[in-house]
Order: C-alpha cells, then structure tokens, then sequence
C-alpha cells in the first residue's frame, strides 16, 4: 500500500488546514502599537473592564464566569497590568508602604537577610504573582464561608482576580496623591481597598442580603491574614532548618 501524505492547501497568503499566516509580519512599531491597542481599546479593553468593575463588579464578574466572557478582560492579565501599574508608580515616588508591610528588624546591622524579610520583599516586589497567591488564601475562606453557593474554588479565585486587581488600581491612585502631597495616605487606600472588596464580593454572591457583606469582610480578612501567617512561617522554618543546618 502507498504511503498517504498530509497535505496542506495554501489558500492566497494563509494555510488553509491550520489558518496560519505563511509569512509572519515584522516585529516593528506598528506590530507594537497594535499590541497596546488590542489590551486598551474600550470594548473588552482594560479601561472597559474598570468601568464596569468600578460600577457593578458583582455582576459583571458573575456574567464573566457564566455566559459572557468576551465582555471583560482576562481576569489573570487584569490582575498582572493593574499590579504593574501600581509596582511602577510605587518606584517613581519611592512610596515604601504597600498594602503588604514587612521591616526586617531582626537583621538591621546583619548584612545578610533572613528568609522571612526576603519572602515579604518578594512579595512587594512582584505583587502581579503573589496577588494571585493571596487571592487562593482568600478563595478558600471564600468557598467555605459561601459553600451553599454553586461555584467552585477556581471561579471564585477569577472573581478576587477581578476585585484585587481593582484594589491595585486604588492604591496606584493613592500612592500618586501621597507621593505628590507627601501625606501618609496609603494606609487611608487599605481601608478603601477592604470596603471594595467586601462590597464587590458581597455583591457578586448575594447583593440584596447584608449578611453576604458580612461574611465577604470576614473572608476576606481572615484570608490575607492567613496568607501573612503562612509566609511568615515558612520564612520561620527555613530560617530555623539553616540554623540547625550542620556544616
């Protein structure tokens, strides 16, 4: 029997099996224009997303997760952008209190740094990555505190994507106002970001019920605390295991 080749139809400039473009266009200033237009044009464009964030989070978030998710942009790159955003205009103004604090003052006059100090520095560092470790603390307080309700724990860690990444954008508002000012206003950006987030979580599960707020303040606060304690711990841990580490 003969050999059977698989063969591809080259339709004009695409290939007609995989509808891949047979000649890339160059990488240039136009390809990086579009680029940016394509994550900011309005309609599923970050400045849309905030909008409705801003206006009905819960809602927009729920319709997100089970019917439309064309209308927003994707909650991962949300909550990357908005955290970059917010790293970048903490730099330009040297703004040293995040919404996340740790001084290491067991090691002032050691040159060297424990794993603990370096855990929380990581995390001031990269907020992109570790807004996404503090939301799965957060999710599964969540999902507890709301387990009657028919959403899993990687929904609920979309919509705190959605939420922090809204609360960054606050405290890049904060952090401009407190770096031009010279006020301490940052503390004033987590008290706002609190009263978001639970309002937004509390809308997204049940909006007409208090109690719903309630338990999304709890969550919430129980969850960065626990995110806290475990960093400290493992910070203690590894800290403890180099001391007694023989040489």
């Amino acid at each position: 029997m003969g050999n059977k080749r698989n063969t591809q139809i080259i339709n004009g400039n695409y290939c007609s099996k995989c509808e891949e473009s047979l000649e890339l266009p160059r990488i240039d200033g136009h390809y990086m224009l579009h680029e940016i237009q394509h994550i900011i044009h309005f309609e599923k464009g970050i400045f849309y997303t905030i909008k409705e964030l801003l206006l009905r989070p819960g809602q927009n978030v729920k319709m997100f997760i089970t019917k439309n998710r064309s209308r927003l942009i994707k909650p991962v790159v949300f909550i990357i952008i908005t955290s970059l955003i917010y790293t970048i205009i903490n730099n330009i103004f040297h703004i040293e209190s995040g919404y996340i604090n740790f001084e290491d003052t067991n090691n002032v006059n050691n040159s060297s740094q424990s794993s603990i100090g370096g855990i929380f520095n990581w995390i001031q560092d990269h907020y992109g990555y570790a807004n996404i470790v503090v939301g799965m603390f957060i999710a599964f307080w969540l999902r507890l505190f709301f387990k009657k309700y028919d959403y899993n724990f990687f929904e609920i860690l979309i919509l705190l994507c959605f939420v922090m990444g809204i609360d960054m954008l606050l405290f890049a508002i904060f952090a401009i106002l407190e770096g031009l000012t010279h006020f301490h206003l940052m503390q004033i950006s987590g008290f706002i970001g609190i009263a978001y987030s639970t309002w937004a979580i509390g809308q997204f599960f049940d909006e007409y019920n208090l109690v719903s707020y309630i338990k999304s303040f709890f969550a919430y606060s129980i969850g960065m605390l626990t995110f806290s304690f475990s960093a400290l711990l493992l910070g203690g841990v590894i800290d403890f295991l180099q001391k007694i580490k023989i040489p």
